[in-house]
């Protein structure tokens, strides 16, 4: 089959293959034809060592498709059913899952690491997280999907699995935001954008997004944003908006530490900044003790917006059909496997929002 290969972590492009095949699958997983599947930041910094990851690999870990294989011990899925790839499995029984927290399991990403899911000729390969869905076919592990109904357009299936389940998460989950809140929302790419639609679901009335680049800002407005910024701006939309009291809620999707300290500078006391991004491990945030003792303010980390896929995907789907997310108009280019390379190139062009491949 065709896949999308990163032959070694900092090559400026991935190699499209003609000769890869998948492993499995084995007891307890499931093959999974994909039939569409989005471009991620999280793609880009795989491949530039920012996220680690085994190589070479199969890149992509939002994607959607169709069960084509079972195999033995799954019995709650059948060929044909169609899934939303849940890149963060569960595997239910350690730590973290019996605290009720899944999107902290780590069973299925470290198993990722060391468990080959294809063949490039005869190499053995890796996949993203254990997904590599930039391909045409992927194995994954039972919790690695969850079913849909069959109505639901595969690219917005797709965008649910990593970009709006993790902006929308981060609103309604990690911070629980509450009608007549107070949001801000720093770089407004497809995360960015979903947590400005999850604050407006979630009634609040002020939300703010910065961004460096004013097309983005436009773009926030569509989506609900009250108000907007670059960067430069900020202060000054701390004082319009809050009357220089600060936000209830400050989401940093960039993750860099001077957007960090720039997100606890612009909420309040007894505010919280929700870390969303996914940063760089050898960069260093600075807080005194004293503000942190003495302003109150919380500083939440927000994994995967903290979701439980079997029970979030079919809420995101629910506020889809009903008119409150809208996830088509996040899409600002649908492309084929063959454009893989340039759609990650213009991750940071100020039309795209989410790029999504489909399959034939």
């Amino acid at each position: 089959m065709r896949a999308a290969v990163l032959g070694a972590v900092g090559d400026e492009r991935l190699q499209l293959r003609d000769d890869v095949t998948v492993v499995g699958p084995g007891p307890g997983e499931v093959r999974v034809r994909l039939r569409a599947a989005g471009v991620c930041r999280t793609d880009l910094h795989a491949q530039h060592g920012i996220v680690p990851q085994s190589v070479p690999a199969v890149l992509g870990h939002e994607g959607a498709g169709e069960i084509v294989e079972v195999g033995d011990g799954v019995t709650d899925l059948a060929v044909g059913d169609h899934v939303i790839v849940n890149w963060v499995p569960a595997c239910g029984t350690c730590a973290n899952c019996v605290k009720g927290e899944p999107a902290l399991c780590m069973t299925y990403v470290i198993q990722s690491f060391v468990q080959p899911r294809f063949l490039v000729g005869d190499t053995p390969a890796y996949g993203l997280v254990g997904c590599g869905v930039f391909a045409q076919e992927a194995v994954l592990p039972r919790p690695g999907v969850v079913r849909i109904d069959e109505d639901v357009p595969f690219d917005i299936a797709a965008l649910i699995g990593c970009g709006v389940m993790t902006g929308v998460g981060a609103v309604v989950n990690t911070a629980q935001v509450r009608p007549g809140q107070s949001v801000l929302v720093l770089g407004c790419g497809g995360v960015g954008l979903a947590a400005v639609q999850g604050a407006r679901v979630c009634g609040a009335t002020v939300i703010a997004a910065v961004d460096t680049v004013p097309a983005k800002l436009e773009a926030a407005k569509r989506f609900g944003a009250t108000h907007g910024a670059t960067p430069d701006g900020l202060a000054a939309l701390v004082a319009e908006a809050t009357a220089g009291e600060g936000f209830d809620y400050a989401l940093d999707v960039v993750a860099a530490p001077q957007t960090i300290r720039a997100s606890w500078d612009s909420v309040r006391r007894g505010g919280a900044v929700v870390v969303v991004g996914v940063g760089s491990p050898q960069e260093r945030v600075e807080f005194t003790p004293f503000e942190l003792a003495f302003l109150g303010k919380r500083v939440m980390p927000s994994l995967y917006g903290d979701a439980n896929p079997a029970r979030d995907y079919p809420r995101m789907i629910g506020l889809w059909r009903a008119g409150q997310l809208d996830l088509a108009g996040m899409i600002t280019q649908r492309i084929t496997l063959d454009d893989v390379n340039d759609a990650l190139a213009a991750l940071g062009n100020a039309d795209v929002i989410r790029q999504v491949i489909l399959f034939d």
